[in-house]
């Protein structure tokens, strides 16, 4: 039997109606995390000679000015600021009480330093009027500060920096707050306990920071091996999810590791000082973390000469990565 083309329409619809048309939708593209690069440094001390010489070149942005365009090339920039501002009393250009001049934070300015820890043990150099004018005068340029705070549990609530759509929550702890010159507690100044920083830390992640990073001022002066309490501490910063914890306060480098999915500095030794007499505490380094995400995708150490007070990068050795857990730390 021939069908003619009438016939077969009908036949055609029906076969149309039985196996409809199906659309390919292209394949769903997921984009890439971002990634976030920080930079973290040690002890700046812009005291004593330091501010001396700034003087003297008519430049207060000159400690940090070599350095200035490789940390602002972070994300974000980190240090440890070891000596607080304040606009009252003389200068100090010796011994061990520190006083930064207001037009010092010229150099943390330049340097484009987003964010500092003031837990340390000169922290109360300048009194109770050190401790709240350096807080305003950071926040007056635009620089966070974490370790202390006009109040107690401020100082442990941490700060949180947002950079590429994620939340980095900072935390910073001392051993000491006195440097001697004091038999009271401030509590508006973080000081190292473990149960202490866990929670903490928790109630970080509860304000949905996205990576928690732990500053410790700890250590032995001039040793160059992590005592015991950096190591239980940093470990202990690390199993409550944090995930750098970075450390100052000996002067020279220490050791450091990759721990499962994070990593510890046990201390960048000097980054702005002046102590002439130690060949190791003219040497310092950058802490340079990259998060992919949230996940810490590689860290690695700047090594930094000081030369006259200034930190520049080392031209004889560049980075040092880790390359497995443990590598860099003796424990």
């Amino acid at each position: 039997m021939i069908l003619t083309r009438r016939a077969l329409l009908p036949l055609l619809a029906g076969v149309s109606a039985a196996v409809p048309f199906r659309r390919t939708d292209p394949p769903e593209i997921i984009p890439r995390p971002k990634k976030t690069r920080i930079l973290l440094g040690g002890d700046v001390m812009l005291s004593r000679h330091v501010g001396r010489l700034a003087r003297a070149l008519h430049d207060p942005a000159s400690p940090l000015r070599d350095l200035a365009p490789v940390l602002r090339s972070a994300d974000i920039a980190f240090v440890n600021l070891e000596a607080p501002f304040s606009d009252r009393g003389r200068l100090m250009e010796h011994g061990m009480i520190f006083k930064a001049e207001p037009e010092m934070i010229a150099a943390l300015q330049t340097a484009g330093i987003g964010i500092v820890s003031t837990a340390n043990n000169h922290a109360r150099d300048c009194d109770r009027y050190g401790v709240e004018f350096t807080l305003s005068w950071l926040q007056q340029h635009g620089i966070q500060a974490v370790g202390s705070a006009p109040t107690a549990e401020a100082a442990h609530a941490g700060t949180m920096i947002e950079r590429n759509g994620l939340r980095f929550g900072f935390l910073a702890y001392t051993f000491d707050q006195s440097n001697g010159n004091h038999k009271d507690v401030d509590d508006r100044i973080a000081l190292m306990d473990v149960p202490t920083m866990q929670t903490d830390v928790a109630r970080l992640f509860e304000n949905h920071a996205d990576v928690a990073i732990v500053s410790m001022h700890a250590g032995t002066e001039y040793r160059p091996r992590p005592n015991l309490q950096q190591i239980e501490f940093a470990h202990a910063a690390l199993d409550a999810g944090a995930r750098v914890v970075v450390g100052h306060h000996p002067h020279v480098t220490q050791g450091w590791e990759r721990v499962g999915n994070g990593v510890i500095f046990y201390s960048l030794g000097n980054l702005v000082f002046d102590q002439f007499q130690r060949a190791e505490t003219q040497r310092g380094a950058l802490a340079e973390v990259v998060f992919s995400g949230k996940t810490l995708e590689s860290a690695a150490l700047l090594p930094v000469d000081i030369v006259r007070t200034m930190p520049r990068l080392s031209a004889a050795s560049g980075r040092t990565v880790a390359a497995s857990d443990s590598s860099n730390a003796s424990r």
